[in-house]
């Protein structure tokens, strides 16, 4: 008799998981409490998939024999306790798909940077010739290319959300990129819960297996020897040389590892600038270094890779006025670095739900950076307490349109829109890509 998988929510990661659990015999199940996205209901029609919308039937639920959760269901859900307490199994998608590939995985977690990062080793690695798929956090799911492709690399972005239901995934090689408080809202406000979090892609690691982090990282490195691994550690610093590892020394990026030629890269080279953009590469680096491909390949893919849409995005330029656009600068750390980063006058677009924030981290970088601010979030009130003091010039607004219109007219030549929200972006859009979209279309507008 086969098993029943009981899905629930039928978005990237429920309805690959549904793919893939037809395609091994299970006897599956998708509940969605809202509508379905017509693109993933064709996608269960097609695969003959038992699905509902709209609600969650119980008893269509509680008899199953494994629960995969779509990530952003949190643990507080009525249903999800309900599941708990019947002691019904949940599980990850990444946990459910990695059990049916015997690929090779890179796993890149981090509350700043694994997009870039992911993004630019599988850009490393596909530039190599080897057979690799993307995917993970973003992108398309990796349960759905473990149905559907046959890779023997996969580069997987995992978000802390991903990993809280982890029994067995075991990446070859790990990426922590660093950890700044983030989704606090979702961990019961308590950093150490996040941290547990991100360090969970190291807990079934081996021996075999490589564990790649930032030495520059406070809370990375406080919490190093509460989460021990057996993998390899191998770390990466802007500040500090390390024995093996990354380092960067006379704005060189230099990489030791053992049984390789040292490679080296000038800064300057980098398809990316930003000091956290060295991070990043630097710790594309080792894993490339680590699969032994060949240092004038890793040197190219370095040099030729291009910024990622929504991540310090440079739009246009509009009378003199540059506009660029971070809306995937969902926490503050990233709005941190975008700052840091500029070096004009800056017009500042902030704002969204805010998930338990600290801004007193940016307040050396707005007084010194920022000379207007137009927020754009449904409550403005906790970024006025913040900033109130210290930017002369904040307004608000309710609309992207609005938004731009209005930094647009404060602008003068030789400065700088920024759109770094330092927030999620549910309050008024669908997601970050599309308040990245709507900024660019408002922009075009001008």
């Amino acid at each position: 008799m086969s098993k029943r998988l009981v899905i629930l929510g039928a978005g990237e990661s429920g309805c690959g998981t549904a793919v893939l659990g037809i395609k091994h015999g299970y006897e599956v199940f998708v509940s969605d409490g809202g509508a379905i996205k017509p693109l993933y209901k064709s996608m269960l029609d097609e695969w003959k998939v038992d699905f509902e919308q709209g609600t969650h039937t119980i008893d269509k639920i509680l008899n199953a024999d494994l629960v995969m959760k779509s990530p952003g269901i949190p643990d507080k859900a009525p249903i999800v306790k309900a599941i708990r307490e019947k002691g019904i199994e949940v599980v990850s998608e990444i946990d459910f798909a990695a059990q049916f590939t015997s690929a090779r995985i890179v796993g890149i977690t981090g509350s700043n940077g694994k997009t870039t990062t992911t993004s630019l080793i599988y850009h490393i690695l596909k530039n190599a010739g080897l057979n690799v798929g993307f995917g993970g956090n973003i992108g398309q799911s990796f349960a759905y290319q473990v149905a559907t492709e046959s890779f023997d690399y996969y580069v997987l972005e995992i978000s802390s959300f991903q990993l809280d239901d982890i029994h067995t995934f075991s990446p070859n090689i790990a990426v922590l990129t660093n950890i700044t408080p983030d989704h606090l809202d979702r961990y019961n406000y308590e950093l150490q819960n996040y941290v547990a979090a991100k360090f969970a892609i190291t807990r079934h690691q081996t021996e075999d297996d490589l564990f790649i982090y930032n030495t520059d990282d406070e809370i990375t490195m406080a919490n190093l020897d509460k989460y021990p691994t057996k993998a390899k550690k191998i770390p990466f610093s802007y500040d500090t040389m390390v024995e093996e590892g990354a380092y960067t020394h006379n704005e060189q990026i230099i990489i030791n590892l053992k049984n390789q030629n040292q490679f080296t890269m000038s800064i300057q080279e980098l398809g990316l600038s930003g000091r956290h953009n060295v991070y990043n590469s630097m710790a594309a680096g080792i894993v490339a270094n680590a699969y032994g491909l060949r240092k004038e390949q890793i040197r190219e893919s370095l040099s030729d890779f291009k910024s990622l849409e929504h991540r310090m995005e440079s739009v246009t330029k509009v009378r003199g006025i540059e506009f660029v656009n971070d809306s995937k600068a969902t926490n503050v750390n990233s709005t941190w670095y975008a700052l840091e980063s500029m070096n004009k006058p800056i017009i500042w677009i902030a704002g969204g739900i805010d998930k338990g924030n600290d801004y007193s981290v940016l307040e050396p970088l707005i007084r010194k950076k920022v000379r207007a601010m137009i927020c754009l979030g449904s409550d403005n009130t906790k970024l006025h307490s913040a900033f109130g003091k210290m930017i002369d010039i904040i307004i608000n607004t309710s609309n992207m349109t609005d938004a731009v219109k209005m930094a647009y007219s404060l602008g003068n030549s030789g400065e700088v829109v920024l759109l770094s929200p330092a927030c999620a972006s549910f309050d008024l859009f669908e997601n970050y890509e599309d308040r990245g979209k709507k900024f660019k279309a408002a922009v075009s507008q001008l």
